[in-house]
């Protein structure tokens, strides 16, 4: 029997209220807006998509589960400390990325100048390559609460494979 790479994969979904008078974090660069993403923490909706889809792969049940909004350690946190712990999680389980696929969903601002800067604080965070994390952005069209400027969301794909 021919021995095969442990590969796992996951996937991960977020979505955060809009409103004045926040901060509007994705992926651990604050972009210059109006609205702001609401939520117990930073509201980083990227950066609980990837989260989620880490902890998924390793059927590690998800962001919530290990930093409860019920605790108020995690009151206005960093996402990005998140990140840190739950990559570590990753690594003391014996694995390593492959690669992340993730897409924001934003009317406005646009996303797409600010990838970059994403991709930069993020792959170093998770000791990834630049193009080893694909950060995409589309808008809604105008369309339900994404298209109409009071939603936030983003999708994470992340495949693992056994160190």
């Amino acid at each position: 029997m021919q021995h095969k790479p442990k590969l796992r994969i996951g996937y991960g979904v977020d979505v955060h209220q809009l409103a004045a008078g926040y901060p509007l974090w994705i992926g651990g660069v604050q972009l210059p807006s109006e609205l702001g993403a609401v939520g117990h923490s930073d509201a980083d909706v990227l950066i609980h998509a990837i989260c989620d889809a880490l902890l998924g792969a390793l059927a590690l049940r998800d962001i919530g589960y290990h930093f409860s909004d019920q605790d108020p350690q995690y009151k206005g946190i960093d996402s990005k400390i998140l990140l840190r712990r739950v990559h570590d999680l990753v690594v003391q389980k014996g694995y390593g990325i492959v690669n992340i696929d993730a897409t924001v969903i934003l009317e406005t601002p646009k996303v797409n100048p600010h990838i970059e800067n994403m991709q930069a604080v993020l792959t170093d965070i998770l000791g990834l390559e630049m193009e080893e994390l694909s950060i995409k952005a589309t808008t809604h069209e105008k369309v339900d609460s994404f298209g109409e400027k009071r939603a936030i969301k983003a999708y994470a794909a992340a495949l693992l494979y056994q160190l």
